[in-house]
């Protein structure tokens, strides 16, 4: 069951960047359709954990709800649905794998302490996917809208980093909520927030939110994207560690980049997926000794079944 999950996870977060881009081609404004996205997911598996006696209504007065909805689903997001206008779905995701180097570089800096060295390769490595990754864009059909949108998703990625280092802290603080609990509610914040930038931001037309494309894109996202695939991911943090649910993102990234060029006729340059690649192998440094770890164990309770 775990590894079943873990591959329809990966399966999930590699086509949610496609269906975002489905649902704008057809016309959803950016903003609205993510705010509502996150907001009606939200409000559906909060209301779930209410039912279930899992979560309690005075979790959405606290602070820290707010604050991680800001890092971990506005400021995310935002910035990628925008993006997804102007940028391809493939192109996205891997740009959107950055965030653990994000991480990285936010405790680095907050905890004042040097990263491994290995770490330190993989920021480069990364660095230099991405560079590669941008290359065709900027040589090839240089747009100066497809190069704003990459440098957004990007920067998005800054808010999830500060999200998910807080967000860390946040459930120490509610251990006797369920992780499934919060995301919800920060998602609800999120999504709210969402809306309001759109209600300043975007003229909303219902017909444009009605048509098969939007309608589908609107429903696998808060159903599959945003309720199955984060409640597989907290299912998967509980039955097994923190490490092994995160490593979707080394593979979902490229699922993201296949399905793109083979169902939606997407571009792909060979120097860009190159360049995809690298970035995904930089993570994989960045993260190493954690993974380290996680193998150390899996060997362990391999040895301790062989003994038994």
């Amino acid at each position: 069951m775990v590894l079943l999950n873990y591959v329809v996870m990966c399966l999930i977060f590699g086509t949610t960047f496609l269906a975002i881009k489905v649902g704008i081609d057809a016309g959803a404004p950016p903003f609205f359709s993510g705010g509502l996205r996150f907001f009606l997911a939200g409000v559906i598996l909060f209301s779930f954990m209410l039912w279930k006696k899992q979560a309690r209504l005075s979790l959405l007065f606290h602070k820290e709800m707010l604050l991680t909805g800001i890092g971990l689903t506005f400021g995310t997001f935002a910035p990628l649905y925008w993006a997804e206008q102007h940028v391809s779905s493939g192109i996205a995701a891997i740009l959107s794998a950055t965030g653990p180097l994000m991480v990285m570089l936010l405790q680095t800096g907050i905890t004042r302490q040097k990263p491994p060295g290995i770490a330190l390769m993989g920021c480069l490595v990364a660095f230099v996917g991405v560079f590669l990754l941008i290359l065709p864009g900027v040589t090839v059909s240089f747009s100066l809208l497809w190069l704003t949108g990459c440098i957004a998703v990007i920067f998005g990625e800054l808010f999830y980093s500060a999200g998910a280092v807080y967000s860390r802290s946040v459930i120490q603080r509610f251990q006797d909520t369920s992780p499934i609990a919060l995301n919800a509610a920060q998602m609800m914040y999120g999504g709210a927030m969402l809306l309001v930038l759109s209600l300043f931001t975007e003229q909303v037309h219902i017909e444009s939110m009605l048509t098969a494309n939007a309608i589908l894109s609107l429903l696998y996202l808060v159903f599959v994207g945003s309720m199955m695939g984060h409640t597989i991911f907290y299912w998967l943090v509980a039955k097994t560690n923190p490490v092994f649910p995160s490593t979707w993102l080394y593979i979902s990234p490229l699922i993201a980049l296949s399905l793109g060029v083979i169902l939606y006729n997407e571009p792909l340059y060979l120097l860009s997926l190159a360049g995809g690649i690298t970035i995904i192998v930089g993570i994989i440094l960045i993260n190493m000794d954690g993974l380290k770890q996680l193998m150390g164990k899996k060997a362990n309770k391999l040895s301790d079944v062989s003994h038994s």
